[in-house]
């Protein structure tokens, strides 16, 4: 048995992991997938969300445990991931990247973000007046779910919710314990969010100890679940 700990990205919650979990529990595996505060269920209001009040939902999870933890980051789940792996570096076994920020020691995602030259998100992103909280215009369908059914698409966009900036805004700080963590990363060919050319520079800019390919949109989760859950287990089973 694996434990896994599953974290969504921007404006998402614990629901978009809806497919994933249950095929991972029908193979035998533990699954947390939480929803971050002021996401999903959880009400916690946009000001008083930080990098480090997400991170600390995840390490309550991790430190709950007695095995070590294979830790999935989504989009900008990648910046918790590397957080809490560089907290916690005995506890975690991977850190898997899934088309998610994989940035360096002192960089914020903000930062990085705002070079994807190739993004359709980046051209829909609006701030609020005082910029505590940001969201995304536009087709939402073509940017997040291209390939998933109208069904699928619908029923995520209703859920989907405003994102706190102070985190995506806060540098991260990463050590020897970040190093220590083997890394997976698992990019989206056809991600329109985070386009493969800032995954690829990531991920050649940090070295990952393997990279695996999906030809899907940015939400691999809803439009192929079994393909990333054989992904997952394939390095970590």
């Amino acid at each position: 048995m694996t434990i896994f700990v599953l974290i969504h990205g921007s404006w998402h919650g614990a629901w978009c992991w809806k497919r994933v979990v249950p095929i991972l529990e029908n193979k035998g595996h533990l699954v947390f997938a939480p929803d971050l505060p002021g996401h999903g269920k959880d009400t916690t209001p946009i000001r008083d969300i930080s990098l480090q009040s997400y991170v600390d939902t995840i390490l309550r999870i991790v430190d709950s445990q007695t095995s070590q933890i294979v830790l999935v980051g989504h989009s900008r789940g990648g910046i918790i991931v590397s957080r809490v792996a560089e907290l916690r570096p005995d506890k975690i076994k991977t850190s898997v990247y899934l088309s998610a920020f994989l940035l360096k020691n002192g960089q914020s995602m903000i930062q990085v973000a705002a070079n994807d030259f190739h993004s359709v998100l980046l051209p829909n992103l609006r701030f609020s007046d005082d910029r505590s909280y940001h969201y995304v215009a536009g087709n939402l369908k073509e940017i997040f779910y291209e390939d998933c059914s109208d069904q699928d698409a619908s029923e995520a966009i209703n859920q989907l919710v405003l994102e706190p900036t102070a985190p995506i805004e806060t540098p991260l700080r990463l050590g020897y314990g970040y190093e220590r963590v083997p890394r997976l990363y698992i990019e989206c060919l056809n991600d329109k969010a985070l386009s493969p050319s800032l995954q690829k520079e990531m991920y050649t800019a940090t070295h990952c100890d393997k990279i695996l390919s999906m030809n899907t949109s940015h939400s691999p989760f809803l439009s192929r679940p079994s393909e990333l859950v054989d992904n997952l287990l394939e390095y970590n089973a």
